[in-house]
């Protein structure tokens, strides 16, 4: 019989879709879902769980996009073939999705064991929610600076390869549970000097290769008797419907606000684990 529940697979799908894509990192969000449930955080059955209904999130994605990663596709495959096409905005936000991509899946690959054993700890998860915070805050501060001496760029400017290869790089960052995929590649667009709208689409894009691979690699650990078929189809369709309102959600949220929202969400919830941690209430795993 399945340790874990429709009920279960239905509240981690709701956990998935809405922090998938806000800066709150949804593994944080989801290993402290888990441990609240009573499900065993370090089982690999479970985490192969959590790793695979992210593709209901990206299916969500690539519906949401799918004008703009189909007109980005064309213009990469005619970059490639016509010099001249090359100067098309979208052949270079095509080579900063594909360059920013490679660093966390080679970074994940090296420290695959590390990532799936001593970094699911709750201690772990806690401390990344409230630390990567400071990184998310200097990240608007420096933005606001920019904006401020009118250094900034244009709304809707070109993304650069070397803007996928910076973001790309603190992406890896990401592989700590608690730090946020989404968090790392917004806050590194805004370094940048991107626009907030801009950063937060060109996270999305970069999340298609990511979670696509790591989703299908850990299909192989999936296990029924403690992970039922039911429950993970379950899973992954609510993560897709709840995701597809967030994505959509986010956009309109970063058009007009900062991240400091996040910020504080992600301090509260980290001391909160700290606390209970500290307190003997929750164990670590």
């Amino acid at each position: 019989m399945s340790a874990l529940s429709y009920l279960d697979s239905i509240i981690l799908g709701i956990v998935e879709g809405v922090t998938e894509y806000l800066p709150v990192s949804s593994t944080g969000h989801l290993t402290i879902a888990e441990k609240m449930l009573g499900l065993p955080i370090d089982d690999p059955a479970i985490t192969s769980f959590t790793a695979v209904i992210q593709l209901g999130a990206i299916l969500a994605t690539l519906i949401y996009f799918w004008d703009k990663i189909k007109t980005m596709f064309l213009a990469w495959v005619a970059g490639l073939r016509d010099p001249k096409a090359r100067e098309h905005e979208n052949y270079s936000l095509a080579w900063a999705v594909i360059v920013g991509s490679i660093p966390v899946v080679v970074a994940a690959l090296l420290f695959k064991d590390l990532i799936k054993g001593p970094l699911r700890s709750l201690w772990v998860v806690a401390g990344a929610l409230v630390l990567w915070s400071i990184v998310i805050w200097a990240g608007e501060r420096y933005h606001a600076r920019l904006v401020a001496a009118g250094q900034d760029r244009p709304e809707g400017s070109r993304v650069t390869v070397k803007d996928g290869v910076i973001i790309g790089l603190m992406q890896c960052f990401s592989l700590v549970p608690g730090v946020s995929r989404s968090g790392t590649t917004i806050t590194a667009g805004l370094f940048r000097g991107l626009d907030r709208v801009t950063a937060t689409e060109l996270s999305f894009f970069m999340a298609i290769p990511a979670l696509v691979g790591a989703g299908l690699y850990e299909l192989k650990d999936v296990n029924t008797s403690v992970v039922g078929l039911g429950q993970l189809a379950v899973g992954t369709i609510v993560s897709f419907v709840v995701a597809y309102a967030s994505i959509a959600w986010l956009l309109k949220f970063v058009k007009n606000n900062s991240l400091m929202f996040f910020v504080s969400w992600r301090v509260l919830v980290g001391a909160a684990v700290l606390v209970a941690l500290a307190a003997g209430w929750m164990s670590a795993t």
